[in-house]
């Protein structure tokens, strides 16, 4: 079973917290599965991981792009696993589809949008009665991710 982590941003926008956690990731020697809920949000983040910091950038492709199964991150719409990735992101409240294949998913939701907050307990749920290891972060006021259950 999976590791399923649900992220609750509070105190920053998704572009903040994103970039961070996926270098994180990239660190570890991770592939990973970026999965939103629109092709508008996908070019959107596709942009802002080439520019969100001028000393870094996220080496990534977006599912359009073709070749994805060699990036390192993948950002798409669709539920499958293109790059054979390790850790799969969650964003916009999308259906997950299967997550046994993974070491780790992690949805990032906006504690200020009550339908966001809905949908992450729904998906608590449902990642609880699959059997995978449930763990809820916070940030703390110094912006540190915090294991809160």
């Amino acid at each position: 079973m999976s590791e399923v982590m649900f992220y609750h941003l509070q105190r920053r926008r998704l572009d903040d917290a994103l970039p961070g956690l996926l270098m994180k990731c990239l660190e570890r020697g991770w592939r990973v599965v970026v999965q939103v809920g629109s092709d508008e949000r996908c070019d959107a983040l596709d942009a802002h991981l080439w520019t969100f910091r001028e000393d870094a950038f996220l080496p990534h492709g977006t599912i359009k792009d073709g070749g994805v199964d060699t990036q390192p991150i993948v950002l798409t719409t669709g539920t499958g696993n293109p790059n054979g990735a390790d850790v799969r992101f969650l964003i916009d409240a999308v259906e997950p589809g299967d997550l046994s294949g993974y070491a780790r998913a992690v949805y990032l939701f906006d504690g200020n949008d009550s339908d966001a907050v809905a949908a992450a307990r729904e998906r608590w749920r449902e990642a609880k009665d699959a059997g995978h290891e449930v763990t809820y972060w916070q940030q703390n006021d110094r912006g540190r991710w915090e294991k809160q259950a």
